[in-house]
C-alpha cells in the first residue's frame, strides 16, 4: 500500500503523539466491529479481490509486528514471500483467534513506541522505502482505517474523518507525482477550496473534482473508483496498482 520509490515522507507537520492516539482509537473501532462477526463471516470475501476478511485481519496483525521490526532496526519482513505466506497461514483462523492476535499485535506495536527515542531518525520500510520514524504511526493508521473499509462490514470511505481523508489524499497524490504514465492532475473537492496536484509532466492536464471520500477512493483504488467524480480536460486517468 505504500509508495515504491526509495524515499517518501508524510510531511513536516506530522504529530506522532496525536497519530498514536488515533491508532489506538481506530484499532478499538476495528476490534469492536470485528467482534460482531462470526466464523462464517470471517471466511467470506472482502472488498479486496482474492482476499477473505480473514486475510485482511491476518495482514493487519502481521503488519503491526512488521512495524515493531522497523522501530527495532530489523527488516520489516523477512521477505515478500514470507510476508505472503504468513498472511495465508493465518487467514483461516477462528474469529476468536483473529481478535486475540489483532489485540496483542496492536499492543506490541504501541508498546514499542513508548520508550524515549529519536523520532527524527530515518527508518527503512518495505521495498527500499525510507521515512522518518515520526511518520510510522500515521502509516499504521492508514493500514487500520483503509483495511477496516476493505472488510466490507459497514465502515465506508465516507465514515473516515475529514482530517484523515485529507492527509491520505495528500499522501497518495505524492505517491503518483512524477509518474510518467499519469498525466498532470489537479484534484479539487466539491464543497471547499482544497487542491492537490499529482501525476507527471507529460500528457493533457485534467482537473478531477468531487467529494473528498470519492477522491480518496480513486487514488486508493477503492469504493466506486472514481465513478462519482467530475473530470475536465479528458477522461479520468488510470492509476497504477498500489
Amino acid at each position: 500500500m505504500w509508495p515504491g520509490h526509495a524515499t517518501t515522507t508524510l510531511g513536516a507537520m506530522t504529530d506522532h503523539v496525536r497519530d498514536l492516539r488515533s491508532v489506538r482509537e481506530a484499532t478499538d473501532r476495528l476490534l469492536a466491529a470485528v467482534a460482531k462477526l462470526d466464523n462464517g463471516a470471517v471466511a467470506e470475501e472482502s472488498h479486496l479481490p482474492g482476499w477473505s476478511r480473514g486475510h485482511i485481519l491476518a495482514h493487519l496483525a502481521r503488519n503491526a509486528d512488521a512495524l515493531v521490526n522497523v522501530f527495532e532496526g530489523r527488516p520489516m519482513y523477512e521477505s515478500a514471500s514470507a510476508r505472503d505466506a504468513d498472511i495465508e497461514r493465518d487467514s483461516g483462523r477462528s474469529l476468536g483467534e483473529h481478535l486475540t492476535d489483532l489485540r496483542d499485535s496492536g499492543a506490541r506495536f504501541l508498546a514499542t513506541t513508548e520508550p524515549a527515542q529519536d523520532w527524527s531518525r530515518t527508518v527503512e520500510l518495505r521495498n527500499g522505502v525510507t521515512d522518518l520514524a515520526a511518520n510510522v504511526p500515521f502509516r499504521r493508521l492508514i493500514e487500520v482505517e483503509l483495511h477496516h473499509v476493505d472488510l466490507n462490514i459497514g465502515y465506508e470511505l465516507a465514515d473516515l474523518s475529514d482530517e484523515f481523508t485529507s492527509r491520505e489524499i495528500t499522501f497518495l497524490a505524492d505517491r503518483w507525482s512524477g509518474r510518467p504514465e499519469v498525466p498532470p492532475v489537479t484534484l479539487t473537492t466539491a464543497h471547499d477550496d482544497r487542491v492537490w496536484h499529482t501525476g507527471g509532466a507529460a500528457g493533457t492536464p485534467v482537473t478531477v473534482t468531487g467529494p473528498a471520500d470519492e477522491l480518496l477512493g480513486w487514488l486508493a483504488g477503492r469504493g466506486r473508483r472514481g465513478a462519482g467524480l467530475t473530470v475536465d480536460g479528458g477522461p479520468l486517468p488510470e492509476l497504477p496498482s498500489l
